[in-house]
């Protein structure tokens, strides 16, 4: 398997799985490219998870999946084992521990990451929508839009109207990861008119209402000018937009 495949095949399970945590075994990771996986845990694309509490059971040819039994025993590695119940000549069966160990990862992790490697601020984070996270606001050479990662069956970016297999931006680079900056910002600079990732006014005032006094908390004083630049707007216009209740809906294109 090649690198890049690696990481298309995580990918797509997390967005088979909506982007909620799946797992990968560390038996499975041994099989994939050395490049991979260490880019992978690098850049916490995939963490340590618990042990696995279940897993097939060698007793016999059915491969039953089955619960796992764990004794800890002082000064020596845990005892785990298999109690089978299927058949009455085989009762327990060991399981290596190492079996058990496993790595997770989920739609947020991916959008923690690209968030990383874009250098953008995630001042919303998820939506509220389990399938939804907010990466940040992506600059372009002569527009702006809010780049959101959307899990629906596949992993996809949606900024300006536009929507776009992740697959086709990320990528393995060496022992690292990137994104195709240039591909974004073209389409970003290219906006789809009438559509794009759209947010109310009420939402987008009380999403940076929150963003100020978390910056207020942490004893910023330009928190004013530090919001206004991330949401590429002027200081006067991000002080009519919080003090504003009738402000009509815009796309964040507009924006």
């Amino acid at each position: 398997m090649k690198p890049q495949l690696a990481l298309i095949e995580l990918l797509e399970r997390i967005g088979a799985r909506s982007g909620a945590a799946i797992f990968v075994s560390d038996r499975e990771l041994r099989e994939w490219p050395g490049a991979a996986v260490a880019a992978m845990k690098a850049h916490s694309l995939i963490t340590k998870a618990r042990p696995a509490t279940s897993t097939v059971c060698s007793g016999c040819e059915q491969e039953c999946v089955m619960p796992v039994h764990v004794i800890n025993v002082k000064a020596r590695q845990p005892d785990a084992f298999i109690v089978c119940d299927k058949r009455s000549d085989i009762n327990r069966v060991p399981v290596p521990v190492d079996r058990l160990e496993q790595w997770q990862a989920t739609g947020e992790s991916v959008a923690v990451l690209l968030a990383e490697l874009l250098g953008l601020h995630r001042a919303g984070g998820s939506s509220g929508d389990a399938t939804r996270w907010e990466v940040g606001m992506f600059k372009g050479v002569k527009h702006s839009s809010h780049l959101v990662l959307v899990a629906d069956g596949r992993l996809t970016l949606s900024l300006a109207g536009h929507s776009i297999p992740l697959t086709d931006v990320l990528s393995l680079a060496g022992r690292g990861l990137k994104v195709d900056r240039r591909t974004l910002t073209r389409l970003v600079d290219h906006p789809v008119a009438g559509a794009g990732d759209v947010q109310s006014a009420a939402q987008r005032r009380e999403r940076l209402k929150k963003r100020v006094r978390v910056l207020k908390a942490q004893g910023v004083k330009a928190f004013m000018k530090i919001v206004a630049e991330e949401e590429d707007i002027s200081d006067t216009r991000l002080k009519q937009i919080l003090h504003d209740k009738t402000s009509p809906a815009k796309s964040n294109s507009d924006w």
